[in-house]
């Protein structure tokens, strides 16, 4: 009797113990929880009612003047037709030949690069990490003024590509893509009337395989320069984290190099290459600096960019629920992408049919 007593009052003790320490939990937390809902939740909540909403951007946008308009500003983008919609167009192809370069080459030079920095028989590993790090600690505008020196008419580059006889072009004032140029060379200057007459968002397939401009190609490469470096550190951790003896049991059955780095070093960085891809995405997707101090989205706005588009629509043309309405349709293809990214990437188990067959 007196054991079946004890067993209540010990759950109501734990349960007691347990609810103090939630609330204790909770009370640590809460600051972070009020800065985060301030300056997160509550923006976010009224730039989703500015993008639904005829807002002008003057006084408070729950204010009395202001009223609900659908999804107005987003058919004005999406199938409107209007130059909202051909601005959008223009700026989702650029920005998919930015992710489209950038993404896979910056994930590549950086595991590169934390592969050399992390070879055993290399001196100054200290002076090299520090020397490929050192471009992402640099503040971006400073790095983009000094692209525009180097990508000049009369620029360090210009003058290079003349020194092996080429004349290099006007980077960022050139809107031709770089695809539209290989054609030019192969005598194909003229589109074809299924493109030309054709298209999406108000843009032609022919302009949609235009490729990069020679102006967005610079852009490229300073991004792919600046963001390696930090992409690189979490390689060289991942790197540093696998175990000697793998790679030392691998030597001893008979792998060469080439194979170590590919049925074993590889897979075992796949959390990393996730890590390093989804980051790659979401950042260059999100291009807005390097436009605004670089070229403010022309020649041609063949470098605008969808957040660049968002803040031009907003602050320049004071269409402020287009803006916002972009900043969304932006969100949403970040997240896609990210999902379809993850799906790829994911781990797979074995097949059935080897699993049973293994189990025979």
């Amino acid at each position: 009797m007196v054991a079946t007593e004890a067993v209540p009052r010990r759950r109501s003790h734990r349960s007691g113990t347990h609810g103090r320490e939630a609330a204790s939990g909770w009370l640590f937390v809460s600051p972070m929880l009020l800065l985060l809902g301030l300056f997160l939740v509550v923006p976010v909540v009224m730039a989703a009612w500015v993008s639904v909403s005829n807002w002008s951007g003057r006084g408070s946008p729950f204010g009395a003047g202001v009223s609900f308009v659908g999804v107005k500003n987003y058919n004005a983008l999406l199938v409107g037709g209007g130059l909202a919609t051909s601005d959008l167009g223009a700026a989702l192809r650029n920005n998919v030949y930015y992710v489209l370069l950038v993404v896979p080459v910056q994930t590549a030079v950086s595991l590169f690069l934390a592969i050399a920095v992390n070879r055993k028989i290399l001196r100054g590993k200290g002076f090299f990490r520090t020397a490929f790090y050192f471009p992402s600690v640099t503040s971006s505008v400073a790095i983009t003024v000094l692209w525009l020196f180097l990508f000049s008419t009369t620029g360090a580059i210009n003058a290079i590509l003349a020194k092996i006889g080429v004349n290099g072009p006007n980077w960022f004032n050139d809107p031709r893509g770089l695809i539209h140029l290989l054609l030019g060379a192969l005598g194909v200057d003229t589109a074809p009337s299924a493109l030309a007459n054709h298209g999406l968002l108000g843009v032609s397939w022919w302009e949609w395989l235009a490729g990069p401009s020679v102006a967005m190609t610079a852009l490229i490469l300073m991004a792919i320069f600046t963001t390696s470096g930090t992409l690189m550190l979490l390689f060289l951790a991942a790197l540093q984290a696998i175990s000697g003896e793998v790679e030392e049991a691998a030597s001893i059955d008979g792998a060469s190099a080439w194979q170590r780095f590919r049925y074993v070093t590889l897979p075992m960085l796949r959390p990393t290459v996730f890590t390093v891809v989804t980051l790659g995405l979401i950042g260059s997707w999100q291009v807005f600096d390097q436009i605004y101090t670089g070229t403010k989205g022309g020649p041609a706005k063949t470098t605008m960019t969808p957040a660049y588009l968002s803040y031009s629509s907003a602050f320049a043309d004071f269409q402020w629920g287009q803006g916002a309405a972009i900043a969304f349709i932006l969100f949403f293809i970040i997240v896609a992408f990210t999902a379809v990214q993850r799906a790829a990437l994911r781990e797979r188990g074995p097949k059935r049919r080897r699993t049973v067959r293994s189990a025979r």
